[in-house]
């Protein structure tokens, strides 16, 4: 999955002005997945909170 230049512009507009190249690589991460879910949504690639539930279930038996 890739990001548009611009989206990376508006997200390092809303940084404060010193921040530590490990939080700038994890917000670029955190927004790259925001983005993946996103399209899994658009997509119809879902699972139920039920589904999620019945199969975790079965962790705790």
């Amino acid at each position: 999955m890739s990001i548009a230049k611009q989206q990376v512009i508006n997200l390092i507009k809303e940084l404060p002005e010193k921040i530590d190249i490990d939080e700038l690589m994890y917000r670029l991460y955190l927004r790259q997945k925001l983005e993946a879910a996103e399209e899994d949504v658009r997509e119809g690639r879902l699972i139920s909170h039920e589904e999620v539930a019945k199969e975790t279930s079965k962790w705790f038996k």
